[in-house]
């Protein structure tokens, strides 16, 4: 998978097969379990973090991290 940034879709991140338990571990970590909701799969990390209360820079640094291994 390409880098992740603020614009990359929840959807998107969910399609990464290599990292999907990693990513969705964080996720989940953070309150956001609705993971399987259509609306979730057209939503930006910036928009998610946002409705969840959350530093989106900080959410992509820790989704990367997990991802770079």
């Amino acid at each position: 998978m390409a880098q992740i940034t603020k614009d990359t879709m929840i959807g998107e991140l969910l399609r990464d097969q290599e990292h999907i338990e990693d990513i969705a571990e964080v996720l989940f970590g953070i309150g956001m379990h609705c993971l399987g909701c259509p609306s979730s799969q057209m939503e930006t990390l910036e928009e998610a973090a946002m409705v969840h209360g959350l530093e989106p820079d900080e959410l992509v640094a820790r989704l990367n991290a997990v991802v770079e291994g």
